[in-house]
């Protein structure tokens, strides 16, 4: 079934099981506004799932862009992505960085601790995914890539001491359900409700991130 927020408008929150990709997908752009490009997928190949890019050594097999030029791809209308998904309805839901949102990837156990810290000084938290390679995404406004290093710096640490990445404009996430090979699929670790439509700015979490980070080397 399909969860509802109460209020002023209607927001579907996207499920983590039972839902098509194309269905989430065109949430996404729909609800969320979101900007959305399918991705590569997994076939079936002796008993074992493989990435449809080929590369039987693939690092995220069906969880990456299947075209170059994917950034031209990436759509916000539902329509498009409906359209989209109808040709492939197995590929992966990537979302690009730098357009609507930005994302903050770290550590899942580093986000873990910084999620405790955050709901603690009761901050506004944007949504979150957990990737099945142990990695939490923050969503945050748009421009944190470019903040980062600088907000780090301030708070005493040298940035590439810190397994903190800011990802904005040329990168993407893996949006749920999508699923890399056998290893699982992405979840929320924090659902897109209506009270987080509106994205936190980096300045406001950068601290508890850093600080986990910092627990986590």
């Amino acid at each position: 079934m399909e969860e509802t927020i109460a209020g002023t408008e209607a927001v579907h929150i996207p499920t983590q099981r039972g839902e098509s990709l194309l269905d989430t997908a065109v949430r996404y752009a729909e609800e969320r506004h979101w900007d959305v490009f399918p991705g590569t997928w997994l076939e079936a190949a002796d008993g074992v799932q493989r990435c449809s890019c080929g590369d039987p050594a693939c690092a995220a097999p069906g969880a990456h862009p299947a075209r170059a030029d994917w950034a031209t791809q990436a759509t916000g209308s539902a329509t498009v992505a409906r359209r989209m998904w109808q040709k492939q309805p197995t590929a992966s839901i990537l979302l690009p960085t730098g357009r609507t949102f930005d994302a903050i990837c770290v550590p899942e156990t580093a986000g873990f601790l910084a999620l405790a810290r955050m709901e603690r000084m009761e901050l506004m938290l944007g949504p979150v995914t957990l990737t099945p390679d142990r990695r939490m995404q923050f969503f945050v406004l748009p421009g944190a890539s470019v903040k980062v290093p600088e907000l780090v710096r301030k708070l005493g640490w040298s940035p590439s001491s810190l397994d903190l990445v800011a990802l904005g404009e040329g990168s993407y996430v893996a949006g749920p359900p999508t699923r890399f090979g056998s290893s699982g699929a992405v979840q929320w670790a924090r659902r897109p409700t209506s009270v987080n439509r509106w994205l936190p700015d980096v300045e406001e979490l950068i601290s508890p991130l850093t600080y986990a980070c910092g627990r986590d080397r």
